[in-house]
């Protein structure tokens, strides 16, 4: 998710987001979260972390799925630990991010990390970057390295799915729950609204953002240059969700680690890195320079407008 100027302050924005009031909760004493609430109520205020929760709906929204995991891996025959906010937090901060690497530099040298940095094998068996490693935690960790080759499979089939990148934590930091499989997605499910599953679901707040005249001239002005580029993008967020279907395509749609590979799909993987490179190069220059002083703008003046 792109770093949001002011954040902070946004939160007091009355917009309709939730069927929920994140007042004082519930009547049984319960807290708000991304699928509670009446619907009798006033929505409730946005929020300026992920899918537009608050920040207490969002650490809310994270110990209920991650007790739902829990408990699902568990009726799989599994031992999984819950893991607490702080790292699931660190699992999405671990997106695009390296101990010692500037933003800068990553981009130039891993693009977004999508295809560049795939290896295909379990996410808790890797040695260098890895956000879903982080976001499961040293406890799970343990567990599922001291299981066999074959309860590895099985473990993370259970947990997973399909796609063993696609944790909680980077489905929470991409805004994209469309790829979460296995005990994942069935407690993702049972917090977050269905709509909120869905690949098209757009942030509220930004949405409200792009609806500003000045930033549609800007949005023009982006995809004018990135197409001038040879790049076919009308919006900054098209391009990493673009890279992650490529990479699909390659893959089959599942994790293949490299080496199962044949010849012709380790050159469509080459393939898209060099892709990925060179487009992450291109839109994340044009958005320091067109859209972020925009953004900072609009913010600036939505928070304005509301204390007045």
């Amino acid at each position: 998710m792109r770093i949001r100027f002011f954040a902070a302050l946004l939160a007091a924005l009355s917009i309709s987001v939730f069927g929920c009031d994140t007042g004082s909760g519930s009547g049984d004493g319960g807290a708000p979260t991304a699928n509670g609430g009446d619907e009798g109520k006033q929505a409730a205020q946005p929020g300026t972390e992920e899918f537009g929760l608050t920040k207490q709906e969002l650490a809310q929204s994270i110990e209920r799925v991650e007790g739902l995991i829990a408990e699902c891996m568990r009726e799989q025959g599994f031992e999984y630990i819950a893991a607490d906010y702080i790292t699931v937090r660190r699992g999405m901060s671990a997106d695009k991010s390296l101990p010692g690497v500037s933003e800068e530099d990553f981009i130039a040298d891993y693009g977004f990390g999508v295809s560049t940095l795939y290896t295909g094998q379990p996410p808790q068996l890797a040695e260098g970057y890895s956000p879903a490693k982080v976001g499961l935690g040293e406890r799970n960790i343990e567990i599922f390295q001291g299981l066999s080759s074959t309860d590895q499979i099985a473990y993370n089939r259970a947990l997973f799915g399909e796609n063993s990148d696609a944790s909680f934590a980077v489905g929470l930091e991409i805004e994209n729950f469309s790829r979460c499989g296995g005990c994942t997605r069935r407690a993702i499910e049972q917090v977050f609204k269905p709509e909120m599953l869905k690949s098209t679901y757009y942030n509220p707040l930004d949405a409200l953002i792009n609806k500003d005249p000045r930033m549609k001239a800007a949005l023009r002005e982006y995809a004018t240059k990135m197409h001038k580029a040879g790049y076919k993008y009308n919006h900054p967020d098209e391009v990493e969700a673009d890279i992650r279907e490529r990479l699909d395509a390659v893959t089959g749609g599942g994790t293949m680690p490299i080496e199962d590979m044949t010849p012709d799909q380790r050159a469509g993987l080459e393939e898209v890195q060099n892709y990925e490179r060179g487009v992450a190069a291109v839109t994340f220059k044009l958005e320091e320079d067109i859209f972020d002083p925009v953004e900072e703008q609009i913010e600036r003046e939505l928070f304005a407008r509301k204390v007045q």
